[in-house]
């Protein structure tokens, strides 16, 4: 079954995507702190431009009520002498009305209710008993006042402006009032200006029970909408602003302030959307602007990306060669140029080295043997250390002559010792460089192998066999071998012990097969990694 290999990630890779995963990163970061410190400079400018203006046009308003009330003050003490002379009357109301434009109407009303004199006289009230809810209220309190949104007799929506005239002896003779029209023509609209905004920003006035006085929908007058600023807010606070939600959801911001003697609460909106505009332009030039940099720091981090990984990607191309002839001359010519990979280049270097002379020096003076001159198992004890403290995973070729005993009883021990040493020349010109071949005793031998996998241990146990197996000894003749196959590895926990008795297992089932063969014993794994045969 093919299995599929699992792509290996490269450092220069790894670099690059750090690289480009900080720019991006850096990037967002940066974009998204300037969009959020923006949009919180321009929600909370907007809120206060609009409790300011809200503010301002509230002590107009309120600076307006005090000066209508001081002119309405003023004609109650000059109408105190009496109310019989109506000639006079009217010339007052027309005074008031045309003077200052303060009122679309102006009005002299008795104590019993009935009108005196009016100003314009196209209102056609004169003699009439008024009965609006203001003319009634001014009656019955008899004091200044400014009534509700109200409808008058000619049927307009107004708010009524009242002063009580009282006698130089102190009876009361009536009122003079002034009326302000909320959907025509007034001085409310001029004090207030006509806005019409393309971003949306509008202006309400409301009284307490939030009924709109004023809108650039003249539609929306008179009508009761739902609280913008709520009671308790206006309360605690006569101007301030927040964000708001109308009546359709969109997301408003609102600056408000009151205006104390009408009652009265002036709003000042603009739509969030229509504030945060601008930003979305601003980061979009922001981003612009940016970008390029952007692309020159990725070219710079692709570059030194390429330059810091090379020597590391050289470095390990030639680890994994270190079984080939002048390796270190090659990693020696390796361009190290900075101190991580000049540490590594010489630990390489310096390793190949100690595992040269290891495995030479072993074989040169641990060779005791004095038949073969191979390693005896006290030098192949010192290999298994090598190999256990350098966790280098190795296979093992446990070696045994098939019929040896009756070659010795045939032929003499001369020509049993015979055999042996052409099987250990045989091993040897077998063998690879890095490998070990070790008499066992007798006429068993193991070799092990460093790196080697399943498919390398096998061939080179069927090379050792039928080189041997051709081999025709005077006087013996032909003699043959069997072979058993193991594997340790460190990553498998089992010691070498084990491995070498499973060796032996499957040199016992080679020799119960029939001899001559080599066998490999089931829990053999694949290493890490494959060292290939070189051609014999």
């Amino acid at each position: 079954m093919l299995r599929l290999s699992r792509p290996k990630t490269d450092l220069r890779t790894l670099i690059t995507l750090l690289a480009v995963a900080s720019i991006v990163i850096t990037l967002a970061n940066s974009l998204y702190a300037s969009w959020r410190v923006q949009r919180d400079v321009l929600i909370g400018n907007t809120l206060e431009s609009n409790r300011v203006y809200a503010t301002k046009l509230a002590s107009t308003t309120e600076v307006f009520f005090q000066l209508a009330e001081s002119q309405l003050s003023y004609s109650a003490k000059v109408l105190g002498r009496g109310l019989d002379n109506e000639a006079n009357l009217q010339d007052e109301v027309d005074r008031l009305r045309e003077q200052t434009n303060s009122f679309n109407s102006v009005v002299i009303v008795d104590a019993s209710g009935w009108v005196r004199a009016i100003s314009p006289e196209s209102l056609m009230l004169k003699g009439m008993h008024l009965s609006s809810s203001a003319a009634k209220q001014a009656l019955k309190e008899r004091k200044p006042l400014i009534s509700q949104p109200t409808l008058s007799a000619a049927n307009n929506l107004l708010v009524f402006v009242s002063w009580p005239i009282w006698s130089k002896t102190g009876s009361y003779l009536g009122y003079v009032g002034g009326s302000i029209y909320l959907k025509k023509k007034s001085i409310l609209n001029v004090l207030l200006g006509e806005q019409f905004y393309r971003d949306g920003s509008s202006l309400y006035v409301i009284d307490g029970k939030n009924q709109v006085l004023y809108h650039q929908d003249r539609q929306l007058i008179g009508k009761t909408i739902d609280p913008l600023i709520s009671n308790e807010q206006r309360n605690k606070a006569s101007n301030g602003n927040q964000q708001v939600t109308a009546e359709d959801g969109e997301q408003m911001l609102a600056g408000y302030a009151s205006v104390p003697t009408a009652g009265w609460t002036i709003i000042a909106l603009k739509p969030t959307k229509a504030t945060l505009a601008p930003l979305n332009s601003l980061l979009l030039k922001v981003l612009k602007h940016s970008v390029p940099f952007a692309l020159l720091t990725l070219i710079i981090a692709l570059i030194l990306a390429q330059r810091i990984a090379l020597p590391l990607w050289q470095l390990a191309r030639k680890a994994s060669q270190m079984d080939t002839q002048n390796v270190s001359k090659e990693i020696s010519g390796i361009h190290s140029w900075y101190y991580e990979s000049s540490q590594i280049k010489r630990a390489l270097l310096a390793g190949i080295s100690l595992m040269q002379d290891k495995i030479g020096r072993l074989k040169s003076e641990v060779q005791t043997d004095p038949m073969t001159s191979l390693l005896n198992r006290r030098g192949l004890n010192a290999v298994l250390d090598y190999f256990l403290a350098t966790s280098q995973p190795f296979a093992v070729l446990a070696l045994d002559i098939d019929y040896f005993k009756r070659v010795n009883d045939t032929f003499g021990h001369d020509a049993g010792d015979t055999v042996i040493k052409t099987v250990a020349q045989q091993l040897e010109q077998s063998a690879r460089q890095t490998d070990v071949i070790c008499r066992n005793g007798g006429e068993e031998f193991l070799m092990i192998l460093p790196g080697a996998d399943r498919d390398v241990a096998s061939m080179i146990a069927e090379r050792v066999r039928k080189r041997i197996e051709v081999l025709s000894l005077d006087p013996v003749g032909h003699i043959t071998i069997s072979v058993g196959v193991a594997f340790w590895s460190p990553q498998s926990g089992d010691g070498m012990d084990h491995t070498f008795k499973l060796a032996d297992e499957a040199l016992y089932q080679a020799k119960n097969a029939g001899r001559n063969r080599v066998k490999v014993a089931k829990n053999f794994t694949k290493p890490p990694a494959v060292v290939q045969v070189q051609p014999q």
